[in-house]
């Protein structure tokens, strides 16, 4: 089972027991990861789809060989380079994937959140392209509005949660 938090403290909040009991359970974090959770997050989750940094690579590097755990890895691409959104420039993906193997972190693939209310069908494209051009196996795209153009485009991981829960309060 698969299940993901956009925050860490709520997911340390809903998930900790849970985890601890069942361990059949895997933790996406999908939401913006700050350095300074990556201990706690590292910790909880099995997957982080958000790092977009060395700085950030380098920190869920040295939490997660303290623990012994090994945590899969999406670098997240800001297509448009959106001010508001986090991400690389998809011509840093390459550099920040070559940290991130020196590093010896697993990483499955690229993320991007395409901008709102535009046509989603270029961002997937570029991201597909440039998954494919890293020899990277999965992606991480689509939400409750555009999932259905994001499996066109074979990605693995959806983000449907208001189509399944509403929206947030």
């Amino acid at each position: 089972m698969h299940f993901g938090e956009n925050k860490v403290q709520e997911a340390l909040d809903k998930w900790t027991v849970e985890k601890k009991q069942n361990h059949k359970i895997n933790l996406h974090m999908i939401g913006r990861l700050q350095t300074n959770k990556v201990k706690l997050a590292v910790k909880l989750f099995d997957y982080i789809h958000s790092v977009d940094s060395i700085k950030l690579a380098k920190k869920i590097a040295e939490e997660q060989n303290k623990i012994k755990k090994n945590i899969k890895l999406f670098l997240q691409v800001n297509i448009e380079n959106e001010q508001q959104k986090a991400g690389i420039d998809i011509n840093q993906a390459a550099e920040l994937l070559k940290e991130c193997l020196n590093l010896k972190l697993t990483v499955l693939g690229l993320m991007c959140l395409p901008p709102i209310n535009k046509p989603v069908n270029d961002y997937f494209i570029k991201l597909k392209q440039k998954n494919d051009e890293l020899k990277l196996n999965s992606m991480s795209m689509g939400m409750s509005g555009d999932y259905l153009e994001a499996l066109i485009f074979k990605s693995d991981f959806l983000r449907i949660g208001t189509k399944i829960f509403g929206n947030r309060y």
